[in-house]
């Protein structure tokens, strides 16, 4: 019986030496795997830094890309079966509502159905991430199709529901950067570092605005302003490479699609640069600041109230808890209904698309002093004013009735529950203030302003590039929307006067509302910490000691089994600070609920029985690893320098000790409750 088994073992080596012997050139193959092993450690050498966010930005300007040819598609499917029902008023009402309604309903049934986080913009989300909170689920894999699939279709609903792509493409570009730091990783054998990732998801972020706009600098500018409160100067150079990646590699697909000879701007503008503006305008852009600012306020404090109401109300709470798709198709049956061409559409100018609105609104010529006469003017873009021309209206009516209808519509368009952004809306809408009061202007000065005895006229073009950044900055609380527009436009005339209109409208909406990021932050609810917006809030005054929380579950060195026990029953916390001993708390360190759970099943407990074969005694400063604590806080620390601490650092908890003894804890939630307390006094 004992013979078999090597006669096995030779056979097992017999197949193994057959199974070598089909291998040819084992030699050339050897050194082929050493080349490629050199080829590796060469590439390593500059860094993988660079070829990561090389990839990313070409990887996120060829969805991008194919994104844009995939939804003009759509849409000229869509003008074509408007066209193609003739004349009959109700077939043309049914191909007006029915297409965008089933893409909007399929959008969110789509993207809901893979996942309940692919909704919205996800800059609110990613602020939070950015903060140090961990929402896996936002940067999933499974999250990227759904919103790829999603955003598609509702950027093909067209200016309808007058959505846009900017925030659900940075947060495309997140989760594209978080997955392939995880490829990375696994292909170079290193450990996954939390600050790494940070730093390759902001430049991810600069790769989505860079890629939608191709304006790499003021995409860089842009991410560091709205995602972050402080920003690393080293990682500067990250996203100015990767954005410069993804936008020159966005619009040279267009030049080899056959869209453009050159690479140019997005929306090409022609101004003349000789003299774009008289000095004396400078007072009606810091006008055209101001009512931006003032109508940003107006805009937030209607959209965050919508959005709470929207939660808060049964029947649409009810909708959005079980039948979003349901929800989705009423809200866009009445923006279709609203936008019907032969109806309250033909005030404003709905048959454009979102990026003719924009190129309309930044024509160069006076739109008061044309003559509606096809025959006069030119085809293709120039005549696209035509479509804010109305017999029974004059060009000020049709856009005042634009900027009344869209101000509502645009309001309950942020409360769909599909992928969306909701920062080129804003930009229109501004650009259509901007229009409004510079065509105003050019009524009132046919021949120009007077300056130094030269007559210059009014290029109403130049305020709407002034609105759109003034609005769209008031709302997002950023100033590089100034330089987005002069990149997105490739025009720099007019740069002074719209930075001057970008600090006026901040100015305003900074001082009484929160940005749109952060508003929607708050009716979520979501795991933020609230900024201190005013230095004579008292925040200097209050000190830790009283808003810390003193129950803190603690362990001693010496600490055995029962302790041990007893604190993970007591508290769910992630880690746990270690003392001297009972009688001497002197703070010496943390240890992990990870670790504590390995000692647990490590060593046997006193009443167990004799026969398990465990260690019976032992204590945590001989068996566990201590982390020392790097950084401790006062009791007489001050709320303002607690706050400036936990931004910065992305904190989630700090320990306090008085003269190194452990008195409590602050965390998150008991600084929040503490700057709302000190902000809205009970």
């Amino acid at each position: 019986m004992e013979h078999p088994a090597p006669g096995g073992l030779q056979e097992e080596e017999r197949v193994l030496v057959s199974e070598q012997s089909w291998r040819p050139c084992p030699e050339a193959r050897r050194r082929l795997r050493g080349c490629l092993e050199w080829v590796k450690r060469q590439l390593f050498r500059v860094g993988e830094d660079w070829y990561f966010l090389f990839f990313l930005g070409v990887l996120m300007a060829n969805i991008s890309f194919v994104m844009d040819l995939v939804i003009s598609r759509l849409y000229e499917a869509h003008r074509w079966l408007y066209q193609e029902v003739g004349d009959i008023l109700v077939l043309k009402y049914l191909s007006w509502t029915m297409y965008p309604m089933a893409l909007a309903a399929f959008s969110t049934g789509f993207s809901q159905s893979i996942t309940p986080h692919s909704g919205g913009s996800g800059i609110p989300e990613l602020k939070i991430i950015l903060t140090g909170v961990v929402l896996e689920d936002y940067l999933a894999i499974q999250n990227f199709g759904a919103k790829v699939v999603g955003l598609t279709c509702t950027l093909a609903c067209g200016s309808t529901v007058f959505l846009g792509k900017l925030g659900p493409f940075v947060h495309l570009s997140t989760m594209a950067a978080a997955y392939l730091g995880k490829m990375r990783t696994s292909v170079t054998k290193e450990y996954e570092n939390k600050f790494k990732q940070n730093e390759m998801l902001v430049a991810a972020q600069a790769v989505g605005v860079a890629t939608v706009f191709g304006a790499p600098i003021s995409g860089v500018l842009f991410s560091i302003e709205v995602m972050s409160s402080h920003f690393a100067v080293r990682d500067y150079w990250r996203g100015f490479f990767a954005a410069t990646c993804g936008a020159f590699m966005f619009r040279l697909l267009a030049v080899f699609n056959s869209e453009q000879e050159t690479i140019a701007a997005v929306f090409k503008s022609d101004f003349e640069i000789d003299f774009p503006f008289d000095l004396l305008e400078t007072f009606f852009f810091m006008i055209l600041g101001a009512i931006c600012g003032l109508v940003g306020c107006a805009y937030l404090f209607c959209q965050r109230w919508m959005l709470a109401a929207v939660r808060e109300n049964r029947l649409t709470a009810k909708l959005l808890a079980t039948d979003k798709p349901i929800y989705t198709v009423l809200a866009v049956l009445l923006l279709a209904s609203i936008t019907f061409p032969p109806g309250l559409g033909q005030l404003m100018a709905s048959r454009l698309t979102m990026k003719e609105y924009l190129t309309s609104l930044f024509d160069n010529r006076t739109w008061g002093l044309l003559v509606p006469n096809t025959s006069q003017v030119a085809a293709g873009a120039g005549g696209l004013w035509q479509e804010w021309w109305h017999p029974s209206a004059t060009i000020f009516g049709t856009l005042a009735f634009f900027l009344v209808m869209k101000f509502w519509m645009l309001i309950l368009a942020t409360t769909l529950p599909l992928p969306a952004g909701y920062f080129m809306p804003i930009f229109i809408y501004g650009a259509a203030i901007g229009r409004l009061l510079g065509e105003a202007v050019a009524l009132l000065f046919p021949q120009g302003l007077h300056a130094e005895g030269a007559l210059h006229p009014i290029l109403p073009g130049g305020y709407a590039l002034a609105g759109a950044a003034a609005f769209s900055g008031s709302v997002t609380h950023s100033i590089s929307t100034a330089l987005l527009v002069c990149e997105a436009t490739g025009h720099l005339g007019h740069v002074l006067p719209v930075v001057l209109a970008v600090l006026v409208a901040n100015a305003i909406t900074q001082k009484h509302q929160p940005s749109f990021y952060d508003g929607t932050i708050i009716v979520k609810k979501l795991p933020y910490l609230p900024p201190i917006r005013s230095r004579h809030v008292g925040s200097y005054q209050v000190a830790v000691e009283e808003f810390m929380e003193r129950r803190v579950v603690a362990l001693a060195k010496g600490d055995g089994f029962e302790e041990v026990l007893m604190a993970l029953d007591a508290s769910a916390d992630a880690e746990y600070p270690v003392v001297e001993s009972k009688e001497s708390p002197v703070l010496v360190g943390t240890i992990s609920r990870a670790q504590l759970v390995t000692f647990l099943q490590s060593h046997k407990h006193p009443q167990a029985p004799m026969e398990e074969k465990l260690a019976t005694v032992g204590t945590l400063g001989d068996d566990c690893a201590i982390e020392p604590i790097m950084l401790q806080l006062s009791p007489w620390t001050s709320l303002h320098q607690a706050h400036h601490l936990f931004e910065m650092l992305k904190l989630q908890r700090i320990f306090v000790t008085r003269f190194g003894e452990l008195v409590g804890a602050v965390t998150r939630v008991e600084l929040r409750r503490a700057i709302e307390e000190l902000t809205n006094p009970k």
